[in-house]
C-alpha cells in the first residue's frame, strides 16, 4: 500500500509541474532546487522578484534560462 501511495504523490507532483509548465506559471520550488544545486554561490530571488522576472521574460520573448 506504501508503495502506491509513493508512486501516486510523485504522479501528481509531475502532473501539476507540467500543468503549471503549460500555463505558463513559474516553479519556484523547482527554480530554488536548481540555484542550490548549480549556483550555491548565487543570492536566491524571493517568490516575488522570481515571479516578476519570469513574467518580464516571458512577454519580452527574452528566454531568460541561466543554463
Amino acid at each position: 500500500m506504501h508503495a502506491w501511495s509513493d508512486m501516486l504523490k510523485r504522479f501528481w507532483s509531475r502532473a501539476v509541474q507540467t500543468a503549471r509548465l503549460l500555463i505558463g506559471v513559474p516553479d519556484y520550488d523547482t527554480y530554488v532546487a536548481h540555484m542550490r544545486l548549480h549556483h550555491p554561490e548565487r543570492a536566491v530571488m524571493s517568490y516575488e522578484q522570481f515571479f516578476n522576472e519570469r513574467m518580464q521574460a516571458r512577454y519580452r520573448g527574452g528566454g531568460g534560462r541561466c543554463c
